[in-house]
């Protein structure tokens, strides 16, 4: 079931890098910028979190909350998260159930290989809970602007 701009976010309690449980709805009141990811310290992963922290201050300062997903363990999250200085939430979904919620743990295709993997996506979750607007295939080079953007438009 694919998600659409106006829906109500799926809810989620996962850990995040410091293995503490962050859901939803205790971020609820305030814009969240949920982006989903595939690999922690991949090339595209890398620069896409680097840019959302090189801007952290500007998304702070429009009340933002941004959140990286992946299917990485706490402990590899917590690895990236140092590594980089990541000032945001990366969260941990090892078991797969919110990448399914949102519909992008899809069929990925590589070199003629097939196999499942993380859409790169990004969902704007406006303070009142619902899905104000969808980054589907995102390239990693202006993301960052294109949310901000998005955000200042809520």
């Amino acid at each position: 079931m694919a998600l659409n701009v106006g829906d109500k976010a799926p809810s989620f309690k996962l850990k995040n890098q410091d293995a503490k449980v962050i859901s939803l709805t205790d971020l609820k009141g305030k814009p969240i910028v949920l982006y989903f990811y595939p690999k922690d310290d991949t090339p595209g992963c890398t620069k896409e979190a680097c840019n959302f922290r090189d801007e952290f201050p500007k998304f702070d300062k429009m009340k933002a909350e941004i959140i990286g997903v992946s299917i990485d363990s706490v402990e590899s999250h917590k690895k990236f998260a140092n590594k980089y200085k990541l000032p945001f939430y990366l969260l941990s979904d090892e078991k797969k159930e919110v990448v399914a919620k949102y519909g992008v743990w899809k069929e990925k295709n590589m070199y003629g290989k097939k196999y499942m993997g993380i859409e790169r996506t990004t969902f704007i979750i406006n303070s009142e809970g619902r899905i104000s607007k969808i980054f589907p295939k995102v390239k990693v080079e202006e993301h960052n602007n294109e949310v901000m953007e998005a955000l200042k438009e809520l």
